[in-house]
């Protein structure tokens, strides 16, 4: 389970109200304010390699995948 993906275990304590409600409490992400979690790209999710010049909000991956439609040049 990932940072931030903890549907996977939603899925399981649907039949169980009490102990989703439990684990809500305790393993909900935080809402964060600050941090480097805050800031995902913008297609995949990624929190981390994030590029944030010109507003773009993307990771290097998806990056590398939408430089020529954002029309960016490779020079060398």
């Amino acid at each position: 389970m990932s940072y931030s993906n903890y549907s996977k275990a939603l899925k399981q304590l649907e039949v169980k109200p009490q102990k989703l409600k439990k684990y809500l409490k305790h393993n909900a992400p935080k809402n964060r304010k600050f941090g480097i979690a805050v800031r995902r790209c913008r297609f995949c999710g990624r929190i981390g390699g994030h590029i944030r010049k010109y507003g773009m909000e993307l990771c290097r991956h998806c990056f590398r995948e939408q430089a020529k439609k954002l029309g960016f040049r490779k020079y060398s």
